[in-house]
C-alpha cells in the first residue's frame, strides 16, 4: 500500500511538472524563452519539446499505454538529463543545472514503483544490477 500510495504522489509530481512545463513551452512564455537563450538552442524547440511533455503526461495516466508509459519515462529522462547537460555545458549556475536531475529522480521513483499491472512486463521488477 505504501509503494502504491508513493507511486501516485511521484506520478502526480511528475504529470505537475511536465503539464506546467508543457503549457509554458507552447505559449512562449518569457521564461522558457528566456532558458532556451541561455542554452543557445531556437525558440522553435520549445513547440516540439511542449507536445511531447504533454504526451507523455497522457501515457503516464491513462492506464492501457503500457508499451507507451515505457517511452515515456526514457523520453523524461533523455530531455532531463540533456537539459542537465546543457546547463552544464555554459556553465549555467549548479542550482539551474541541477533541477532537470530533480525530474530524473522524481520519474525514477515513479518508474520502480508503478504497480504490476501498469509494467510492461508483469510480475517482474527491473533491477538495476542485471
Amino acid at each position: 500500500m505504501k509503494n502504491r500510495t508513493a507511486y501516485w504522489i511521484l506520478t502526480g509530481l511528475l504529470a505537475a511538472w511536465l503539464t506546467l512545463g508543457g503549457v509554458l513551452d507552447i505559449a512562449g512564455a518569457s521564461q522558457m524563452r528566456e532558458i532556451m537563450r541561455t542554452l543557445h538552442y531556437p525558440d522553435y524547440l520549445l513547440l516540439i519539446l511542449g507536445p511531447c511533455k504533454l504526451l507523455a503526461v497522457l501515457a503516464l495516466l491513462y492506464p492501457k499505454t503500457r508499451f507507451l508509459r515505457e517511452w515515456a519515462y526514457a523520453g523524461i529522462t533523455i530531455d532531463a538529463l540533456g537539459a542537465f547537460a546543457s546547463h552544464c555545458a555554459v556553465h549555467d549556475d549548479f542550482t539551474r543545472a541541477a533541477e532537470p536531475l530533480l525530474m530524473v529522480a522524481i520519474a525514477g521513483g515513479s518508474y520502480f514503483l508503478r504497480p504490476d499491472q501498469l509494467r510492461l512486463t508483469r510480475g517482474r521488477t527491473p533491477s538495476l544490477l542485471h
